[in-house]
């Protein structure tokens, strides 16, 4: 599992994070942290407690495979609500999900990769959409993951043979906070790395890849901490649907 799967996913609705449970080298590390726990056990009880935070706050980029670089910095809690941005290197967005509904207030680029594979009666909207937020379809799920804290969750079982053989590394700060960091060297060359925290709960801090065809990090903060986005004002909005159906007539 890889630090991209995480920023990816943001974009795509296709959420996953980087090395977290799994088999890791079975040896206990006594008179440190998580003194007489295997690797493998650190990184479960990090999967769970990130699993039972109220909110997490994620910060990161990774490169993608045509060689740009994605970056996220959002807030979600366990109802979806959330806020934050999303620059995907061919445009910037903000997002907010609030009473069961997403917005996206995307510059003139932003939506004009959005809808490049659309009509071009789609991409006649474009100056209509341009710093306005955006009410998007009830049915549109091509951003539901942004604000789908527990689907990232979810989709660390996604494949188990990336989570074999961590290792304990070193004990590290991020952000201020003391972290027990795991790493892993990949066949492909990579280095997962995995900082959970020692102190309080075991909250996963970072993930990083470095090397390989997506490097990039991401960091975990702000857990527990409310997040509550407010509903953009009516004179700044404008219905995607509405819109859609009034450029097809």
């Amino acid at each position: 599992m890889r630090t991209s799967k995480v920023a990816t996913a943001v974009a795509t609705a296709s959420v996953s994070l980087a090395l977290l449970a799994g088999c890791g080298d079975g040896s206990g590390d006594d008179g440190k942290p998580f003194e007489g726990q295997s690797a493998d056990a650190v990184a479960a009880k990090a999967v769970e407690a990130t699993r039972q935070a109220k909110s997490v706050h994620m910060k990161g980029d990774t490169r993608l495979p045509d060689g740009s670089t994605l970056a996220v910095d959002v807030a979600v809690d366990q109802e979806k609500n959330c806020q934050g941005t999303i620059d995907t290197g061919k445009g910037k967005a903000e997002v907010r999900h609030t009473d069961a509904t997403l917005y996206l207030r995307g510059d003139e680029q932003y939506w004009r990769t959005a809808l490049q594979q659309q009509p071009a009666a789609a991409q006649q909207m474009v100056p209509k959409l341009r710093d306005k937020w955006v009410k998007m379809p009830a049915d549109d799920a091509s951003l539901a993951g942004v604000c789908d804290k527990q689907g990232f969750i979810a989709a660390l079982d996604e494949d188990k043979s990336e989570r074999k053989d961590l290792k304990r590394g070193s004990t590290t700060e991020v952000d201020g906070e003391e972290a027990l960091q795991l790493t892993k060297k990949t066949a492909e060359g990579e280095q997962l790395g995995l900082h959970v925290a020692t102190e309080d709960e075991p909250y996963l801090l970072r993930t990083t890849t470095e090397g390989g065809k997506n490097p990039g990090s991401m960091t975990f903060s702000d857990y527990n901490e409310p997040v509550r986005p407010e509903q953009p004002p009516a004179g700044e909005t404008v219905d995607m649907k509405q819109l859609a159906g009034g450029q097809a007539s």
